[in-house]
């Protein structure tokens, strides 16, 4: 076994062990050795973004407006922190000594596209420039310095989560299902030798493309295909596999019962709780960054009530209330933080279909772990949630709160194809009341 934590250099080792052995019993030092080792493994900060795909109505689940016209059908909870939420994620209010809601979000971005562009990258759609997701961002910033991280460092599960942009594909996301199949991925009948000779032959002519001084394109393809064929041989591809988890652990996270109406992702057949628990999996594997996809579309415009109690809500109450109680059961909380959000809320009005339609100026975004106070509502919006009372933030201000956590500068600059500066979450500022 390798005790040499990741980042240590061998001398420091050897004089870190040579100092320590003069002072305790040399089985004492050993086992304080895995204790150290296993501890900066655990402490490598991540990031898990669970993705609302379509706009979740969050006046409905974060921001309730009770006596309001627009307050629809449910009603508030309180929490384990100083702020309500709705009734219908009372095992999620359970954890929310470590989470908060950040109800002042307003940007102008209300079509689906620009709106998830915008919240992905901090930036919005620029057709000159294609701005990273921020989990490239993070790939970039920490994933490189993991030498002990054979799979990639930004991983999709369920989703589709933007482009690297200039930050290369080596920091593209590696997007699998929830039950961790690699998209197009089938190697057939293929044999070992087979193999090694078709990925000679291709190393071959990516060499010839590299020295013919083509740009950076043909480098970074030949990384991206050593990194998919080290993926073939590293154990650390069993952290996919969700189904080697317990049966209590995989109920816990995806709950039971018999699937009704016909609804994928009810309880019992929930992909959003095998998404969350293939999420901490992948955290303790050493990945910094992990999207998961809600798996149905929040684009809520009719029965907007009904389906969010009988489907939405169930689901993502017993997926995210698992992920948290498990994080904080593995002494892992304060290093990974946890954002949900969908590129925009959804009208305070209800709609003749009993539904809520596209809404940019005034929603919620949940931020939380990491390391982060926890407890909150930060910013308020009007008694009728039409606009927001308080200061408004940005997705820079929540990508740049998640800098903070993660340990990376919030003054880091990026230099775009063109040679232009790119401030990293746009140079918003990190929102003052979740810092700890």
């Amino acid at each position: 076994m390798n005790l040499i934590p990741a980042g240590m250099t061998r001398r420091h080792f050897l004089s870190h062990m040579a100092a320590s052995a003069a002072t305790i019993p040399a089985v004492q030092f050993m086992q304080h050795l895995q204790v150290h080792a296993e501890t900066v493994k655990k402490n490598q900060k991540a990031c898990i973004l669970m993705w609302m795909g379509g706009g979740p109505p969050t006046i409905d689940l974060w921001d309730l407006k009770p006596g309001s016209k627009n307050g629809g059908e449910f009603k508030p909870i309180s929490t384990k922190g100083d702020c309500q939420i709705t009734e219908h994620l009372p095992k999620t209010a359970a954890q929310f000594d470590v989470l908060n809601v950040v109800r002042s979000m307003s940007t102008r971005e209300a079509d689906h596209g620009r709106g998830r562009y915008f919240m992905h990258s901090a930036y919005v759609p620029n057709p000159t420039v294609v701005h990273p997701t921020f989990g490239s961002v993070v790939s970039h910033e920490l994933g490189t310095k993991r030498k002990d991280l054979e799979i990639p460092s930004f991983v999709s599960i369920g989703g589709d989560p933007g482009s690297p942009g200039f930050l290369g594909m080596s920091n593209a996301a590696f997007v699998v299902n929830t039950q961790g199949q690699i998209r197009n991925a089938d190697m057939g009948d293929i044999d070992q030798r087979r193999l090694a000779s078709r990925l000679a032959m291709l190393g071959t002519i990516e060499d010839n493309f590299i020295a013919s001084n083509r740009g950076d394109a043909p480098q970074a393809h030949k990384d991206v295909y050593k990194k998919a064929t080290d993926l073939m041989t590293s154990k650390q591809m069993t952290a996919f596999r969700v189904d080697k988890e317990d049966a209590k652990t995989i109920e816990k996270y995806t709950g039971t019962g018999t699937p009704t109406g016909g609804m994928r992702g009810m309880r019992g057949n929930n992909d959003f709780g095998r998404g969350l628990l293939m999420a901490r999996r992948l955290v303790e594997a050493g990945v910094p960054f992990i999207e998961v996809g809600f798996g149905q579309s929040w684009d809520l415009h009719n029965d907007v009530f009904n389906r969010l109690k009988t489907a939405h809500l169930p689901m993502m109450d017993t997926a995210i209330s698992a992920l948290v109680s498990d994080l904080k059961e593995r002494s892992m909380i304060n290093d990974v933080v946890l954002v949900w959000m969908g590129e925009f809320g959804r009208t305070p009005r209800i709609n003749q279909n009993v539904g809520r339609d596209h809404w940019a100026a005034s929603w919620s975004v949940m931020i939380g772990g990491g390391g982060l106070k926890g407890g909150q509502a930060v910013g308020a919006t009007d008694a009728d949630g039409l606009t927001c009372t308080t200061k408004p933030y940005l997705p820079g201000n929540i990508w740049a709160t998640a800098c903070h956590a993660l340990g990376i500068p919030t003054t880091t600059v990026h230099t775009s194809k063109r040679g232009r500066p790119m401030k990293i979450a746009n140079g918003e500022a990190p929102i003052a009341e979740l810092i700890a």
